[in-house]
């Protein structure tokens, strides 16, 4: 009989920081194997011999795969060792990542235990853009809008909060305003501005389905109309022609997660900031 595959397996996360950088690349590649369910054992601050030994523990109580990103050569060596006796797979994931800058860079790497959590002038850029976003999120302070990196526009129910606080984490600041038709949307967004300005819709269909759940929630509102599939339609038209008008991006987050909008939203802003460098030349040629 050929081999089954199990249901479920073990994962074990070790760092010698917050662990989210591993836990990122592991469900990346977990996800390819949606048949089988991941166990996650996260072992994050993970710095000294004996903090180490107690993981190890662990993973021997519930063999799996183990990934790791560790900058002490004595862990390293422990952690490697203990999974050949255990006979279980090990990889430091960010090894073969660093071979390629040692490669290309001719220089050896200088390791930093949570080098990437450093407090440094881009740390404290994006706590600036996470405070920025909660402060003008849905349409708060829209005056100041001019100070923002990112403006998103939608209605109700298109992930406008979560991508705002995703892009705010990546050091953008992101306002976002609610589209409502017959409500004029604020003069400061029509006025001239540096801000890049992008707007977010669904299908009614979509839309529908998660005001629905929401609906215990929202006792002020016309609660029929507010799921209602040809109201959406025509608020998702508005949406559409506001930015057709202004000639504002547009994009359709039905199928989309928080994180590939977001990654959307920064390459369309990448793309206008690189038109624009290229326009500069022939402007002053131009003069």
């Amino acid at each position: 009989m050929p081999n089954q595959l199990p249901s479920y397996f073990h994962l074990h996360l070790i760092s010698d920081a917050t662990g989210e950088t591993l836990t990122t690349m592991a469900k990346a590649a977990a996800v390819q194997y949606a048949q089988v369910r991941p166990i996650e054992h996260v072992h994050p601050l993970v710095r000294t011999p004996k903090q180490l030994e107690r993981v190890l523990k662990e993973v021997e109580q519930s063999p799996g795969i183990v990934l790791y990103t560790i900058v002490k050569s004595e862990l390293i060596e422990a952690i490697e060792r203990r999974c050949r006796e255990l006979k279980v797979p090990s990889l430091h994931v960010l090894q073969p990542i660093m071979r390629v800058f040692e490669s290309y860079l001719g220089a050896p790497q200088t390791p930093v235990v949570a080098g990437q959590h450093m407090v440094d002038a881009d740390y404290f850029r994006r706590i600036d853009a996470l405070n920025f976003a909660m402060a003008h999120d849905d349409g708060q302070l829209p005056q100041d809008l001019n100070s923002a990196d990112i403006i998103i526009l939608g209605i109700s129910r298109t992930s406008k909060t979560p991508t705002s606080i995703y892009l705010a984490q990546r050091g953008y600041k992101t306002a976002n305003l609610p589209l409502v038709p017959g409500i004029e949307p604020p003069s400061a967004l029509l006025e001239p501005h540096r801000a890049f300005v992008v707007g977010l819709v669904a299908s009614p269909e979509r839309i529908a389905e998660i005001r629905r759940n929401r609906v215990r929630m929202l006792a002020d509102r016309n609660l029929d109309e507010y799921v209602d599939r040809a109201q959406i339609a025509n608020e998702l038209s508005y949406s559409r022609r506001l930015c057709s008008q202004h000639g504002w991006p547009v994009i359709d987050v039905t199928r989309r997660s928080i994180e590939e909008t977001a990654a959307t939203i920064i390459r369309l802003l990448h793309d206008r900031e690189e038109a624009a460098a290229a326009d500069e030349p022939r402007e002053l040629e131009d003069g």
